[in-house]
């Protein structure tokens, strides 16, 4: 079935590099960011978790985990790992699930249900849809979903700028504008009545926009 923003994720118990990860468990009352790789080794994949692991600290202010997923075992995550880290300057500070039976990339709408049940003998481009970013709030529950073909790395700049709409919208009745950055003004939605707005949003004149980030 696939999956769409506000469904609930599958949970599901898989092995990593930090150990055996219950995903429900796993992410606890904080927000996640589960991003997937068709392979690892793959040269634009390597470069992305070198990036994503520089700005670790950044999500781990917002309260975010970062978990990232590919279809081979554990053990080649390993290996790949020191690649990331000697050649892209940041070891990897996240655990990384191995998937060699595809079961969670299935689950996660990212593979057919007759892709088989190994990683063993596919290539990137047989896992190419692998390629992933989720949104993942307190509740368990998508908040957006981002999805690239192998050829173009992912922007996780945009990345932090999307967890932080969302968990502002999440606390407060507003949406963000076009290109809107933490700290800019945003919108108060249409469902809060004008007399609402000044309630919750006092000395702002009635305005349906203002600063709130």
């Amino acid at each position: 079935m696939a999956l769409r923003i506000n469904d609930e994720v599958p949970n599901f118990t898989a092995e990593s590099t930090e150990g055996t990860i219950n995903f429900h468990e796993w992410i606890g009352e904080g927000w996640v960011i589960l991003f997937s790789h068709p392979k690892d080794f793959t040269p634009v994949c390597t470069t992305e978790l070198g990036y994503l692991a520089g700005l670790k600290p950044d999500f781990d202010k917002r309260g975010c985990k970062i978990l990232g997923l590919s279809v081979d075992p554990v053990s080649n995550h390993r290996e790949w790992s020191k690649d990331i880290e000697e050649t892209q300057g940041h070891a990897v500070n996240y655990p990384l699930i191995g998937d060699p039976d595809l079961s969670v990339a299935k689950q996660f709408d990212m593979l057919p249900t007759d892709a088989g049940d190994t990683s063993e003998g596919r290539t990137p481009a047989d896992n190419a849809t692998v390629r992933s970013v989720f949104v993942i709030g307190p509740d368990k529950k998508i908040k957006a979903m981002l999805t690239y073909p192998m050829s173009t790395g992912r922007n996780f700049d945009e990345v932090l700028r999307l967890v932080d709409s969302c968990q502002l919208t999440a606390k407060h009745q507003v949406a963000t504008p076009v290109n809107w950055k933490q700290g800019e003004d945003v919108i108060i939605i249409p469902s809060v009545s004008d007399e609402q707005a000044k309630e919750k949003f006092p000395g702002d004149g009635g305005r349906r926009s203002r600063i709130y980030g």
